[in-house]
């Protein structure tokens, strides 16, 4: 995938500008014989972004975050626009049902 801008605006609610990108996912999670975690996220001109600007991006994420206590038979619904969403490690076993709209 070529460059994407970290932020994008949001038509529907005012032009506000959200944060919409997989960025520390990239650099967290994505080490295989095709990615390198240490060159997956850059500036636009190619230039790796440093380590601790993507920590300091941890850190606020890790500051920011909700847990969501669930409990069986729970439904939640996601504006994938609206919020950054993830998950904790977890004790299995687990089951989810996804499902996207538009």
């Amino acid at each position: 995938m070529g460059p994407i801008p970290a932020v994008k605006t949001d038509e529907s609610r005012a032009n506000r500008k959200i944060w919409f990108n997989s960025m520390v996912a990239a650099y967290t999670g994505w080490e295989d014989e095709r990615n390198d975690p240490k060159k997956a996220v850059t500036f636009g001109d190619g230039t790796p972004l440093p380590g601790d600007i993507i920590h300091d991006c941890l850190n606020i994420l890790e500051q920011e975050s909700v847990a969501i206590p669930w409990k069986k038979g729970d439904v939640l619904l996601i504006d994938n626009w609206a919020v950054l969403h993830a998950r904790k490690s977890f004790i299995p076993p687990r089951r989810v049902l996804a499902s996207l709209v538009k």
